[in-house]
């Protein structure tokens, strides 16, 4: 009998600790520090792993919205804001334990445009049925498409490039217009052509959040929602907790940082969530419990 209890509890330590964890790239203000992380047990409460990572050292050596993806070889891959103008590219690097990360390298995506005013926001998305990352951002171009209220430098539109091994990229083109600014663009796959654009409506007074749908990562995307967050609301980042999907936002003109959930992409709720002060918005990814040891011993 105490046999049996041995190994019972054996084998629930053992799934206990193969259990992933819900790690959130983060930056603080003013975005010299470099990349930071929180985690959490149940993508609800987080917890600021403590320290930072990467320095930026590129661009105009600023860190703003880090985006992490990993590949089929198990390496993850950064991109980040490098800086808030003409800066014509973002910054890179890659890492296979999340603890030891190569040099910042400058990727210079929007160079061929003498006109480009910035590259913000990058969000990289592993496409795993053509093993192939996605890299979206928003720049402006000014007198390129129609604006709202917006200043013609803050009129921005999604671009995006395509890689295999960051080395390579192809020629950067329009992602997405859906005829106002856009920024902050999140891919989510559901399924097998099934994917959701989340995205920042950034005209005036807007400056809210809405979803479009489509059946490729690469577009093109439709059916535009109405927002589902107040004004003021910005930078989404999605999580999969169960069978609902959790969208977090800074809600910057309130200072909070707050989170829906919704099981469709059409009906959404508030959701209760606990985010340490001073996050600023990354994108949520999945990480074993040992590669959050190493971290959080420095290893």
């Amino acid at each position: 009998m105490r046999h049996l209890l041995y190994v019972t509890c054996f084998f629930l330590l053992s799934c206990t600790a193969g259990k992933p964890v819900y790690m959130f790239t983060s930056f603080n203000e003013p975005a010299t520090d470099g990349l930071r992380f929180l985690y959490s047990y149940d993508g609800y409460k987080w917890t600021d792993v403590g320290r930072s990572f990467v320095k930026p050292e590129v661009g105009s050596k600023v860190m703003r919205d880090p985006s992490i993806a990993k590949g089929a070889d198990g390496e993850y891959h950064l991109v980040w804001t490098s800086g808030w103008n003409r800066d014509k590219g973002f910054g890179y690097a890659h890492s296979k334990d999340l603890v030891h990360w190569s040099a910042p390298a400058f990727i210079p995506v929007m160079e061929n445009d003498s006109n480009v005013v910035n590259v913000w926001a990058p969000e990289v998305f592993f496409d795993e049925e053509n093993d192939q990352f996605i890299i979206v951002w928003a720049s402006t171009i000014p007198f390129r498409f129609p604006k709202g209220g917006e200043e013609e430098n803050n009129n921005h539109r999604l671009y995006y490039t395509v890689t295999k091994d960051f080395k390579t990229f192809s020629p950067s083109k329009l992602y997405f217009d859906p005829g106002f600014s856009v920024i902050d663009a999140v891919i989510v796959k559901r399924g097998p052509k099934d994917y959701v654009l989340v995205h920042k409506d950034n005209t005036r007074p807007n400056r809210n959040i809405k979803v479009a749908f489509g059946n490729n990562p690469l577009g093109p995307w439709n059916k535009v929602s109405a927002p589902f967050t107040e004004n003021f609301t910005e930078g989404p980042s999605v999580e999969k907790v169960g069978n609902e999907w959790l969208i977090y936002f800074d809600a910057y003109r309130n200072k909070t940082y707050e989170a829906v959930k919704t099981t469709d992409f059409i009906h959404f709720d508030s959701a209760a969530v606990s985010v340490p002060v001073g996050h600023k918005h990354g994108t949520i990814f999945m990480a074993t419990k040992k590669e959050l040891k190493r971290m959080l011993n420095g290893k």
